[in-house]
């Protein structure tokens, strides 16, 4: 039975995990913290419990099709995808379906219903021409590109707007700057700047509008506790509290891992932590194009217990900036927290109850920032605190702080120490260039044998549909070149 090493069981090394043991490999997956999940984690304290990552689920067929049919994983749809709080007053409250978001978009912000239909099939476009190519497949293998949709993908690169940024082809769609803003947000959703990103990020809104939002039952952490539950039941080894120290190698290809100060013997090697530090666990340099590449936006995040109830909120909420452009120059060009943040608050209590105390909520709020390159974060981070509430306190006109009764928060600096995310970055690398996908880490190494890759910082890139999905074509890879040999 052919033995590999996972390095970080996030909910890329999760996927792979199952997927090389279902092909009958023997997994042990090494994992720094007491439980996996990677970004997927959890906070509580003062009767709150919080979704520490990731608190968006979209793509739920990627974590069924992993999973024994008598699994017990449960999610709903959600009914309502966001409330949208616009700095001129305007409120609106986002419907999943998508034919009444098209009806009630076009009364609230005055645009035809004809231009956002269109702007929402461009989407769902977008996403069959590049999900076969771009999400589905290494783009670093010559069959990606010889098989029918591959062809149809590179065909039609002229075509799904890598020409354009995001912000652009939005402008050139619809006049009414909220519903712009609206759009231009879903560049956040890999921790990019719609003024620089290509206008093919305009896929993203296809996976909330035309294929659903959902929330696990149990929270977003439920998803990686199915999954390790999966892989344990197929013969996985999990390896807790245990870091790796270094990845072993000689002039014929990986010989194993350093772990729990042992040399652990291993032919294959699956690195699910980000890419830098891999490099770094190697003693090699970084590949130039990873070097260059500019990193995601990270966050500041609050976990706030209040006591109180809110019910112009909803599960998802965003209080708009009154400057969107001047927002991501503060974050990538100037490395900055501007003055007037958009502030995003979750608040999962609103479905599952017992999340927070009767009566109360755990508001998860969150602010983008730069990626940590030294700054004084203690100080951003009590100016931030300032802004965000005073915009809280304006927008759902009360007085936050006097609700707050547990805090606990994480800045770029904890970002990184906890997940081991290069600058606290929280996807790797960010798509502000319309080569970015290309200089992404391949999922696999083509100098050194048996090494491979996957997780938010490798293609295809971070969140939790992205991560599964670099899973999947890893171990794909790894699978075919294992049978091969036998």
């Amino acid at each position: 039975m052919q033995k590999i090493c996972i390095a970080g069981a996030g909910i890329g090394g999760l996927t792979a995990a199952i997927r090389l043991a279902r092909a009958g490999m023997d997994v042990h997956v090494f994992e720094q913290k007491s439980e996996a999940g990677g970004k997927m984690a959890e906070i509580s304290g003062g009767g709150y419990r919080f979704d520490a990552g990731p608190s968006l689920f979209t793509m739920p067929h990627y974590v069924d099709r992993l999973l024994d049919k008598d699994l017990n994983f449960e999610y709903q749809k959600l009914n309502t995808l966001c409330h949208y709080f616009f700095p001129d007053g305007t409120f609106f409250s986002c419907p999943a379906d998508s034919e009444l978001f098209i009806k009630n978009a076009s009364v609230l912000f005055d645009e035809s219903i004809d231009s956002i239909r269109k702007h929402l099939n461009r989407s769902k476009y977008l996403y069959e021409i590049t999900a076969p190519v771009f999400l589905e497949k290494s783009l670093h293998q010559l069959s990606t590109y010889t098989h029918k949709k591959g062809l149809r993908g590179i065909l039609n690169l002229p075509f799904i707007g890598i020409f354009s940024s995001m912000h652009a082809a939005n402008s050139k769609r619809f006049s009414s700057k909220n519903l712009i803003q609206l759009f231009n947000r879903y560049a956040t959703y890999n921790g990019s700047n719609p003024w620089k990103a290509p206008s093919t990020l305009n896929v993203i809104p296809h996976l909330e509008m035309g294929i659903g939002a959902f929330m696990p039952k149990g929270g977003m952490i439920a998803i990686a506790r199915v999954l390790q539950k999966q892989a344990e039941r197929l013969g996985v080894t999990f390896h807790f509290n245990i870091e790796v120290k270094a990845i072993c190698r000689d002039n014929q290809g990986i010989t194993g891992i350093i772990a729990n100060e042992k040399h652990i013997p291993s032919k294959l090697v699956l690195s699910n932590l980000d890419v830098r530090l891999t490099y770094q666990l190697l003693n090699l340099p970084l590949p130039d194009k990873i070097k260059k590449s500019e990193p995601s936006s990270s966050a500041l995040i609050f976990y706030w217990g209040i006591k109180g109830r809110f019910p112009n909120l909803d599960l998802h909420n965003i209080l708009f900036s009154g400057d969107y452009k001047r927002e991501f120059q503060n974050i990538f060009e100037i490395g900055n927290i501007d003055e007037d943040p958009t502030v995003y608050i979750n608040i999962s209590s609103k479905l599952e109850t017992t999340d927070a105390p009767k009566d109360c909520e755990n508001w998860f709020v969150m602010i983008n920032t730069p990626a940590n390159r030294g700054q004084n974060w203690e100080e951003l981070r009590k100016k931030a605190r300032t802004h965000i509430i005073k915009k809280i306190n304006t927008v759902l006109n009360c007085d936050i702080e006097t609700l707050i009764e547990f805090e606990d928060y994480l800045d770029p600096v904890r970002i990184e120490k906890y997940t081991g995310s290069s600058f606290g970055s929280l996807y790797g690398s960010s798509s502000n260039n319309m080569m970015s996908a290309f200089f992404r880490q391949a999922n696999f190494s083509s100098k050194i044998k048996g090494l491979h890759f996957c997780g938010g910082s490798v293609h295809p890139g971070g969140g939790i549909p992205l991560c599964i999905l670099g899973g999947n074509i890893a171990s794909d890879i790894i699978i075919k070149k294992n049978h091969a040999r036998r």
